[in-house]
């Protein structure tokens, strides 16, 4: 049989959307329902019939509109805006019916009247990048339109939209109130390192005492978040210019020159509290962290303190990893000093010698750039000291471990990540635990939520004995970062300290999460073989302990033990288990 002939046609598609409709709905579901019904019946769908377009689908406050011609398509986008302007002047920002436009000419598929393929897809993503009341158009719209419309565009430069293969020209549809020519303020250049805006948070409780708590509380994360040396935080007298006002957040990191904003909302309903936030790269419009917390509404500044600290926590290694992702797309030849330490983490997080030799030449690159670069040294430590550890122990890399550790104390005073890696090599490698823990200790004073000050902490502590914080440090940085890519390294410390209890079972389960997050990280491997050994568990030790030397070769236990420099406390009973488990003396 023939194969069925599928239709296709050439087409101006317009794709719209309600910019806030969740904020709008969760304010007042009856109230915007109403209003969008009245704006569709009495403006809307008229001036689409007006234009010749055709109403393919909607789908809650989303619109797919095709028409035969990209001039009527721009035509019409413009005077809805226009008219969208007008109709929402006397309604209060918080209630306006605001719209967001995109606009792309290319082959579709029609099938039972609904349209797809790319030159769909390509108009919705347009539309997610365009401003509240904005217009956005593909420069195969632009080509059909910009002799024929007296409009302004601005040229927004080849765009990565979502889930469409090749990149985009797109230009802008410049509207001002009744001059299509108005200018728009210049945007703020963004800063040389990770910048971020946190905007007041919606009080959706409909309570005004509330306010206070939202307002608290977004004040103690940006104090938070201003603690993080690597981040540049916009100060709260200028993120808070934006309350109670409807907001688009690439219109805000334009004007604040960020490019991550942070926004959430407060609903408060009988004795429970419903948080949320999320985080947005203002460059893309990408979704970089999202979060929901339900609790109990006990101690409102217990609860405060709570949720700021897991805020924190969590958006760090977020932050972290969306500008790894982003300095993968840099020209190597432009990269900086902070650009070079970025494109050398996932070496560095590898906790392999052969990756951490790779993340060097970039560190070394950096340091050259900026010699006082106090997270360079702490990340250049970091590696020296695996190395050392798990390459054979040379002296040359135990120096220079230490010497990284002493430079990034003393440049980063004020940097919890940086204190943190130094305070883990001076425990580790120089065995120097008086400095280690005031560089942990100051860590975690500038910045309680640190990761890496717990992760890192909780591992040095829990080899030197200290099995009470080893776990207590390993499980608040769990609860702060549960996803982290380095929670190897908290689990490693919960299942040391519960070896020191005794805890054997608790210990290999612990060892068993960290083997999961990093299963080609041997020590995790040794610490399990040590625990199912101690446990009476000899089958599955020696089958443990055999993973490890196929990741260490060269492990000994009189070795490993000696480089720590573990106290007699652990060191004994340590020692007795990995050798029944089977691993060299």
């Amino acid at each position: 049989m023939a194969e069925e002939r599928v239709e296709r046609r050439l087409a101006a598609i317009l794709a719209g959307d309600i910019a806030g409709y969740s904020r709008l709905m969760g304010a007042d579901e009856e109230g915007t329902l109403k209003r969008l019904n009245a704006h569709r019946r009495e403006f809307l769908e008229p001036k689409v019939a007006e234009h010749r377009g055709r109403i393919v689908k909607r789908s809650g406050d989303g619109v797919l509109i095709e028409f035969a011609s990209a001039v009527d398509a721009g035509r019409c986008a413009v005077e809805i805006q226009r008219g969208m302007s007008e109709r929402n002047k006397p309604a209060p920002p918080d209630k306006r019916t605001e719209l967001r436009i995109g606009i792309h000419v290319g082959d579709i598929i029609i099938e039972e009247g609904d349209i797809f393929g790319d030159g769909v897809n390509i108009a919705a993503r347009l539309e997610a990048i365009a401003e509240p009341g904005g217009i956005c158009i593909s420069d195969d719209a632009y080509r059909q339109v910009r002799d024929k419309l007296n409009i302004v565009f601005e040229d927004a430069g080849e765009q990565q939209l979502k889930n469409i293969a090749r990149s985009v020209r797109v230009y802008r549809v410049k509207l001002g109130e009744g001059d299509a020519t108005q200018p728009t303020a210049p945007a703020l250049a963004l800063p040389d390192k990770s910048s971020i805006a946190v905007l007041p948070f919606q009080n959706m409780s409909g309570d005004s005492d509330q306010d206070y708590f939202c307002d608290g509380m977004v004040e103690d994360i940006i104090t938070g978040l201003s603690r993080i040396k690597w981040l540049f935080v916009i100060a709260r007298n200028s993120t808070f210019t934006y309350k109670g006002r409807p907001v688009d957040v690439k219109q805000v990191g334009r004007e604040l020159g960020v490019r991550y904003v942070l926004e959430g909302s407060v609903r408060k309903a009988a004795d429970r509290v419903r948080i949320t936030g999320q985080l947005i790269d203002a460059v893309t419009g990408a979704h970089v962290w999202a979060e929901r917390y339900d609790r109990q509404l006990e101690d409102i500044f217990a609860l405060q303190d709570e949720i700021t600290l897991n805020v924190v926590g969590a958006i760090e290694p977020s932050l972290r990893q969306a500008e790894i992702e982003r300095v993968k797309r840099e020209r190597p030849e432009s990269l900086g000093a902070y650009d070079l330490l970025l494109r050398a983490l996932p070496d560095v997080y590898a906790a392999m010698p052969e990756e951490a030799g790779k993340a060097l030449q970039l560190l070394d690159r950096a340091l050259t750039l900026e010699p006082e670069y106090a997270l360079a040294h702490a990340y250049a430590a970091w590696c020296h000291e695996i190395r050392f550890l798990r390459a054979g122990q040379k002296s040359d890399d135990r120096d220079t471990a230490i010497r990284h550790a002493h430079a990034a104390i003393a440049n980063g005073p004020d940097d919890a990540t940086a204190l943190a890696l130094a305070g883990f090599v001076m425990a580790i490698v120089a065995h120097d635990m008086p400095t280690a823990r005031k560089a942990f200790d100051q860590a975690l004073t500038i910045s309680p939520s640190s990761f890496f000050a717990l992760a890192f902490g909780g591992t040095a502590v829990g080899w030197k004995g200290d099995a009470e914080r080893a776990i207590d440090w390993g499980e608040r940085a769990i609860r702060i970062s549960p996803f982290d890519r380095l929670l190897y390294m908290p689990n490693h410390a919960i299942a040391v300290g519960n070896f020191l209890l005794g805890c054997y079972d608790k210990a290999a389960e612990a060892a068993r999460q960290a083997i999961h997050s990093k299963p080609e990280f041997s020590i995790p491997h040794v610490i399990l073989a040590a625990a199912l050994a101690a446990a009476g568990h000899l089958d599955e030790a020696r089958a443990a302990a055999s993973r490890a030397l196929a990741l260490q070769p060269g492990f000994s236990t009189r070795g490993f033990c000696s480089a720590i420099a573990m106290p007699p406390s652990l060191a004994i009973p340590f020692s007795e288990a990995l050798r029944a488990a089977g691993l060299p003396d």
